[in-house]
């Protein structure tokens, strides 16, 4: 039995990045039990909640975003990465991993640039369609990339990518190989904005209930809408008489995923990729504001296998969400036909296939 060995994750600042990192170390330690993981973030409390429940060490350096920044952030930014590296080097003499895998966000930069440095393996994952800052600058760094999506292997010297899919937790997966009924009674509409809410959704779709359609009148309805619109949203389905229930967020994904029957959802890479292996139909709403136009990108390669619809967010208004909403809730034939597509964008496998990375480039990879 191979011996277990060190891994340093680091990226962080939205669950978007966490949950894959997450997803890694859960197939590493069923793969090699006893090893150990330490995850490297920012101070951003997200990082530190969502790390907790799961058990995992972790520590964090001082780092700040540079793209699209003020020239006053900027300066701050670039005046503290010398500071990052030293904190980042000493991490990692601390922990000695035996190699580093960063998956996005600005932290990942200094991390895998000292991993480099002081002669480390290093892995950097990539969820977008379109990198992020951090990840296209590290991509000559890198030892290796693992990609979530095709044709985002152009922004990467093409000798060091491979398609591995975006990492799914375990809880998640074990969600999707139990043999629920995917259509269920009452219909559930799950209602997502990423990890932080997002505030013109969570309008858009409360409207739509509020038009008094009676195919939307016995929907039941699952709305995740962050801390800011918590109250104003759960008064407005009451007001409405609809079944809703509003929570800031959820912290239980897979038992949420479990009663959706169709979505209505941000584009953002680790959800699409949670939908895609739990075959669930969505209606996707783009952030507009995500850098490089990414999460549209991300969108379109579901849309393109027919497992999800696209709205951009300027284009869409209550009235059209409710008609559409009706539209699908009430043709279970589509819905069963947008699961079995959605389902066939997934990579199951994808933890597993960043740990093949990982031990091929310790030489640790068993022969086939």
């Amino acid at each position: 039995m191979d011996t277990p060995i060190r891994l340093m994750l680091t990226g962080g600042g939205t669950g978007g990045h966490l949950f894959p990192a997450i997803a890694t170390a859960e197939a590493l330690c069923k793969r090699l039990p006893g090893s150990e993981v330490l995850f490297v973030g920012t101070k951003r409390r997200m990082d530190k909640t969502s790390l907790e429940q799961y058990g995992y060490a972790t520590c964090s350096i001082h780092s700040k975003g540079l793209k699209g920044k003020n020239i006053v952030s900027l300066l701050q930014g670039l005046l503290v990465l010398p500071i990052s590296c030293l904190e980042a080097m000493f991490h990692i003499l601390r922990f000695k991993p035996h190699l580093v895998v960063g998956v996005g966000g600005y932290v990942t930069g200094p991390v895998v640039a000292a991993a480099r440095l002081l002669g480390k393996p290093t892995i950097i994952h990539e969820q977008n369609s379109v990198p992020g800052l951090a990840n296209r600058k590290l991509g000559s760094l890198a030892s290796r990339i693992c990609l979530s999506l095709p044709g985002s292997e152009k922004w990467f010297p093409a000798e060091k990518t491979v398609l591995t899919g975006n990492p799914v937790r375990n809880a998640i997966l074990a969600q999707a190989e139990k043999a629920d009924e995917i259509i269920q009674k009452p219909l559930t509409l799950l209602v997502l904005g990423g990890s932080l809410g997002a505030h013109r959704v969570n309008e858009l779709v409360s409207e739509a209930f509020g038009l008094g359609l009676s195919g939307l009148q016995e929907i039941k309805v699952i709305h995740q809408t962050g801390p800011a619109d918590a109250k104003k949203i759960a008064a407005t389905y009451r007001k409405n008489n609809i079944d809703a229930t509003v929570e800031p967020f959820f912290t239980d994904m897979a038992a949420v995923y479990k009663e959706a029957d169709l979505l209505v959802s941000r584009a953002g890479a680790t959800t699409l990729a949670e939908l895609a292996v739990l075959g669930k139909p969505a209606v996707l709403i783009p952030y507009p504001y995500a850098a490089d136009n990414h999460q549209e990108k991300n969108a379109e390669f579901y849309v393109q296998g027919g497992g999800a619809l696209m709205y951009i967010e300027k284009e869409l208004t209550a009235k059209i969400l409710a008609d559409k909403l009706v539209q699908l809730l009430g043709d279970r034939e589509q819905l069963q036909k947008m699961s079995t597509a959605m389902q066939s964008r997934a990579f199951p496998q994808a933890a597993e296939r960043i740990v093949d990375e990982c031990l091929d480039l310790l030489n640790r990879k068993p022969k086939t």
